[in-house]
């Protein structure tokens, strides 16, 4: 898989590529990631890649031109499965839509900065839009790292258990069930036995119960729709 990301800011981006589990990938030959700088792709005299919006709003908008420029040159030399905007009003960022982007080839991601971009470059060259919440940041580089993070992992071989990530929360539709690991007992805590048993057909049993109540408790929504779904 390979992943563009172009930004306006694209120092935000370095660290975490650079870390943990993407870095790995990396490392590895699984994921390819590269960061355009926005102002690479500037025709504008002094390195300017915003100005004023009309309508007399403030704040100030990414221009079309060095967004276009960039794109164009990156479609140039090979296709995209998706070219994704990240925005508040975008369509929220979950669980099915990582798994079905970590099966792509070639995803691009577009970070917007200011107030925003052009709405032409969202209406001619972007084929999905994400928001990770109903919050607004200062840029996009954040929902962008998000979703590379939450794509790169499910990429086979990346982790090292595969079932690891088949089992997180959301995959099923229902949040994890709580997790635990040793010392049996600390500080007076126990494990709950049934974990300890070696009757996995019990444990079983026993996460569905637990991840059923969780999300029941902390993400009604998600109870409910699991219901009317299964």
């Amino acid at each position: 898989m390979r992943i563009d990301i172009i930004s306006a800011v694209p120092k935000l981006l370095t660290g975490p590529l650079e870390n943990s589990i993407v870095n790995r990938a990396k490392e590895r030959g699984l994921v390819e990631i590269f960061i355009h700088d926005l102002r690479d792709f500037t025709e504008d005299k002094h390195n300017k890649i915003d100005d004023y919006p009309y309508g007399g709003d403030a704040g100030m908008v990414l221009t079309p031109q060095p967004i276009f420029s960039c794109i164009e040159h990156l479609t140039s030399e090979r296709k995209y499965d998706e070219i994704i905007f990240t925005a508040p009003d975008g369509e929220q960022f979950n669980q099915s839509e990582a798994n079905r982007l970590s099966l792509k080839e070639n995803v691009m991601i577009l970070c917007g900065h200011y107030k925003g971009i052009d709405q032409r470059v969202r209406d001619v060259l972007i084929t999905k839009e994400y928001t990770i919440g109903d919050y607004v940041l200062s840029g996009g580089e954040l929902p962008a790292m998000v979703i590379t993070d939450a794509l790169v992992r499910l990429i086979p071989n990346v982790i090292g258990d595969a079932g690891s990530a088949l089992s997180d929360s959301f995959q099923n539709g229902l949040l994890e069930a709580p997790v635990y690991t040793r010392p049996a007992e600390f500080k007076g805590l126990e494990v709950p036995k049934i974990l300890c048993s070696g009757d996995h057909k019990k444990i079983e049993a026993w996460k569905t119960e637990q991840s059923l109540k969780r999300t029941k408790e902390r993400r009604k929504d998600l109870y409910e729709k699991f219901k009317k779904d299964y």
